[in-house]
């Protein structure tokens, strides 16, 4: 059975990642690029469908030994771990080079100390796991082939072939290195060239440092900003700009239910987010590059913007159940795509026109197109800013006034209104502060509850949200005016979990709630950082420094979490590791930085 969620690694090469489990095992890996199908698909299932252990020889019938330690070395994604056996110590150095070929995952074995016994045991299984693929050996390499793909293993070590699977036995002593290499290629190619692990090791090094030193923030939460800032980079698809969500799909939010989705494309919400906490860290290349992707991908028809799109910028992500897959812990369904990829959510508008703003105020190099695309959002949103739709949750259940979704018109047109002030756009500014105004109005008369003093989830219900944390870090109203403190009060009573984390909205048990599912889920790790960032606007600012180390705390040992807590199972769950949850993490670390609210 696959592990916890949070006994995983993550490594990646910027186009695909991996994940690497406490005992050595790989057990999810899509090749080439983060939305193929996984070569590795043992985290929804078992392994008959597919993983790559590496560690310390065991019994068979005994649990493969967990790594003594591991960790990252320095500030970079290449993962060490290490064993101490009654033999001696042994280290495994995994990860995947920024790619210039054929994408790699690298695994070196080196003795520290004794003589420890070695196993790699490599199944293969293409089509997430449904696919026994050819193997063969090719001069003097191993290949693995089924359709158009192609996947080579090359090592100095003896392997053998039993029962479908790659085997190999051997034993490291003191300051021996033996390298492990995997590289896929289209299977109608000639083969990828051999694999140089050792100078890929220095080279990817030598990335991660340079890119780390681009990093302006240098306050008190350092070490959890940059690990955050460097799993953002690897969400990252290199060759276009777009950001994935999180490298893994149907994660449960809810062990044992059906809150499984891919999120494996590229959201407008979640990618201009991730966009503005890069530009408040100093990289600015990855926020031209994402913004170049976004014109591409809403090129010829800005109107009809998707709530997200493949990492090319594709627009079809038709929604598939894996029913051959179990999922992980038994939950299932197991889903690639993603149908709620043309729900209508009126908050990207919002967001996406935010991205844009900071993009402009942080002195991003002008683009006239971008300034056209901000307008024709405007445009669409003067005509449909007062309909329902599928909110930021993205729910299956009927469309409603979103509150939140309001807002975020709001703040669309907002800075589309200061882009004109500043002379960069030409529009009918008197017309579309009216706009403003009419939208502002709105909201406050049919979104606010003024018996409990509260905005609510939508208009004319008695529901809570936590994305109306929101409304005052949107700058909708400023964070002393008391319908903003009593939200924030409301949600902390109403919306808490025992130990102080904060759910999306409520959900109905086994009964379909709001967003139409039936089922719970856990803390949602964003609106608690969310809290955490108002709490401290309002000068709470010891309540938000705790809250925030407490969100610090759930982090695994390598500082990566999942999109959700499970305050029962104390548990990370949903996809992972979650663009959505790094975030806001840098956000509330670079807002109690200058707050002063930290504790030494």
């Amino acid at each position: 059975m696959a592990g916890r969620i949070e006994d995983y690694a993550l490594i990646g090469d910027m186009q695909t990642a991996a994940l690497v489990c406490r005992d050595g095992t790989v057990d999810w890996l899509c090749l080439p690029r983060f939305d193929s199908h996984a070569i590795f698909a043992g985290l929804l299932g078992s392994e008959e469908h597919g993983f790559w252990r590496l560690g310390p020889a065991h019994a068979a019938d005994a649990e493969p030994p967990r790594a003594t330690r591991r960790g990252y070395r320095g500030d970079s994604l290449i993962l060490e771990s290490e064993w101490d056996t009654p033999r001696g110590t042994v280290r495994v150095t995994d990860f995947m080079p920024p790619r210039d070929g054929a994408p790699q995952l690298i695994r070196i074995v080196e003795g520290v100390s004794g003589r420890v016994p070695m196993r790699s045991t490599l199944r293969m299984r293409f089509s997430y796991g449904r696919i026994v693929p050819w193997v063969h050996r090719h001069e003097g390499r191993t290949v693995a082939v089924a359709g158009p793909d192609s996947v080579w293993f090359d090592t100095p070590a003896q392997t053998y072939g039993k029962a479908l699977t790659t085997y190999s036995d051997f034993t490291v002593a003191p300051g021996e290195r033996i390298a492990f290499t995997l590289s896929w290629e289209p299977s109608h190619k000639q083969p990828p060239p051999l694999p140089e692990p050792e100078q890929s090791l220095e080279a990817t090094e030598e990335f991660w440092r340079e890119w780390v030193e681009h990093c302006t923030y240098h306050g008190p939460y350092r070490e959890a900003v940059i690990r955050s800032l460097i799993t953002l980079k690897a969400l990252t698809y290199a060759p276009t700009g777009g950001i994935v969500a999180a490298p893994t799909t149907s994660l449960p939010e809810d062990i044992g239910g059906v809150r499984n989705w891919d999120y494996r494309y590229t959201w407008l919400r979640d990618a201009a987010i991730t966009l503005s906490s890069l530009l408040r860290t100093g990289y600015r290349e990855e926020a031209r590059a994402w913004r170049e992707w976004l014109l591409r991908a809403v090129a010829g028809d800005p109107e009809n913007l998707q709530i997200m799109y493949g990492i090319a910028g594709e627009r079809e992500l038709g929604e598939a159940e894996l029913d051959w897959l179990p999922g992980y812990e038994n939950s299932a369904p197991v889903r690639v795509g993603n149908g709620a990829a043309h729900q209508l959510q009126l908050d990207v508008y919002g967001e996406v026109t935010e991205a844009l703003h900071l993009a402009h105020m942080t002195g991003l190099a002008r683009n006239d197109y971008a300034s056209l695309l901000q307008l024709k959002l405007i445009r669409y949103l003067e005509k449909h800013w007062q309909e329902p739709d599928e909110g930021i949750w993205e729910v299956r259940g009927p469309r409603r006034h979103f509150v939140h979704s309001k807002v975020m018109a709001w703040v669309a047109v907002d800075r589309t209104i200061k882009l004109i002030e500043s002379g960069d756009a030409d529009g009918p500014l008197e017309e579309w502060k009216q706009l403003r105004d009419d939208i502002h109005r709105d909201v406050c008369e049919k979104g606010y509850d003024k018996e409990r003093n509260t905005f609510t989830q939508s208009y004319g219900s008695k529901e809570l949200d936590a994305s109306l944390l929101l409304i005052p870090q949107m700058g909708f109203l400023p964070p002393d005016d008391k319908r903003v403190i009593g939200t924030i009060e409301a949600i902390q009573r109403e919306l808490s979990t025992s130990d102080g984390f904060i759910l999306r909205y409520p959900t109905e048990g086994q009964h379909e709630g709001v967003d139409g599912l039936p089922g719970d889920e856990g803390a949602f790790l964003a609106c608690s950082f969310w809290m955490a960032d108002d709490l401290a606007m309002i000068g709470r600012v010891d309540e938000a420094r705790k809250l925030f180390e407490k969100l610090l705390a759930l982090r695994n040992d390598l500082g990566l979490l999942a999109e959700e807590w499970d305050p029962r199972l104390k548990r990370q769950v949903g996809n992972f590791p979650q663009a959505f949850s790094h975030v806001p993490l840098i956000d509330t670390a670079l807002r109690l930085t200058a707050s002063g609210a930290y504790g030494g």
